[in-house]
């Protein structure tokens, strides 16, 4: 239980779609995402890495691992929050992302930080 309180990042998440940069003629659906990361837990930490995993409605799936998010590294301690935009691209007007970030807190202990599956559609889709 002690560790649920040390380590406890909730990670809102809000996708909008992006008609503008989209073409789907071309089976090019862009959506963007802003990710709202709060540190809840009892001792301030930094996001190490991320690591994502996005598929389309044709169940293709890509990985995308890399140091950060938006060329940033935050550090959160107890209470702050760190918000940022960034997007994607996928072949379908449906689709979905998950993953984690790799935290390590300020006594040096590495842990995870779950990303709950979140849907990315264009406007009207049902699915």
């Amino acid at each position: 239980m002690k560790r649920e309180e040390k380590h406890d990042v909730r990670i809102d998440v809000e996708t909008a779609y992006l008609p503008d940069q989209s073409t789907p003629e071309n089976n090019r659906y862009v959506f963007a995402y802003t990710i709202t990361i709060s540190n809840r837990g009892g001792v301030g930490a930094k996001l190490l890495n991320r690591h994502w995993v996005i598929t389309d409605a044709n169940g293709r799936t890509q990985e995308v691992r890399g140091e950060g998010v938006v060329g940033q590294q935050p550090h959160l301690m107890p209470g702050e929050q760190y918000r940022y935009t960034s997007g994607t691209a996928l072949e379908t007007p449906v689709g979905a992302m998950e993953g984690e970030y790799e935290m390590v807190d300020d006594e040096g202990e590495h842990f995870l930080a779950p990303i709950a599956p979140f849907s990315l559609r264009t406007p009207n889709t049902i699915n």
